[in-house]
């Protein structure tokens, strides 16, 4: 079994992979969010597909959640896509992740 190449609070169990389609926005904005987000405990990776305008991320559904990226994209002024289908995926992903954390904990408790 090959070592596990995730960050530290990162368990493979837990671990999602999403994808947000942004608002065009300002690049510098951007960089700086993905900056901040880079830094929460139980992020694997983060990175932008500019042609996209995809945001990638990686991390652990028992210590993050959809809305805690959402609200630091918020603050840098990055607002993501409203169409139909990102908006259908975000409220997929954010049952996913309280189901995940709902699982993990043993006292329930939300991103909210």
């Amino acid at each position: 079994v090959m070592p596990s190449e995730h960050r530290l609070g990162v368990n493979e169990v837990n671990l999602v992979i999403r994808k947000l389609k942004l608002k065009p926005g300002d690049q510098q904005d951007l960089q700086s969010a993905i900056a901040e987000i880079d830094q929460l405990f139980g992020l694997d990776k983060v990175s932008s597909d500019d042609s996209k305008r995809m945001l990638h991320l990686a991390y652990d559904a028992s210590r993050l959640c959809i809305e805690g990226i959402e609200q630091i994209l918020t603050r840098h002024g990055i607002e993501i896509s409203q169409g139909w289908w990102n908006r259908f995926k975000e409220e997929h992903y954010r049952f996913v992740d309280q189901n995940i954390k709902d699982n993990a904990a043993k006292e329930p408790w939300s991103c909210h």
